[in-house]
């Protein structure tokens, strides 16, 4: 698909926020691992269906930058998909190396927290 054009009609799909972004989930393909989140615009959106590589926006830096670019941990696009809302994107990626700029495998790794855990109802 590189190089092709988004349908407006996909674009006007996504519910971007008063800055105009929308929040990227990123997920390994095949394991359902759940990597990152990233903002894109409404350019980082069509760069990322469009490039076969996730593009973000950098609200600190305020650029466009792909993970990747310096590191060499770069996400492949595999597919994607709004949720109900059209608020949320979720880019399935093969991820080459790690993901977070920490080091880790993800975002996810380093900061567990203790929920208190529930349960299903049992039939009595």
């Amino acid at each position: 698909m590189t190089g092709t054009a988004v349908d407006r009609a996909i674009i006007d799909r996504v519910s971007f926020n008063r800055d105009g972004l929308v929040p990227a989930i990123i997920q390994q393909w095949d394991t359902g691992e759940v990597l990152m989140m990233g903002w894109m615009d409404e350019e980082a959106f069509r760069r990322t269906m469009t490039e076969g590589r996730v593009t973000f926006w950098s609200r600190s830096r305020g650029e466009y930058w792909r993970k990747g670019d310096t590191s060499g941990n770069v996400q492949y696009v595999k597919g994607a998909a709004l949720d109900c809302d059209g608020d949320t994107l979720l880019v399935k990626v093969e991820q080459i190396g790690v993901a977070c700029h920490t080091g880790t495998r993800t975002c996810f790794d380093g900061d567990q927290l203790a929920p208190v855990v529930g349960s299903a109802p049992t039939d009595s």
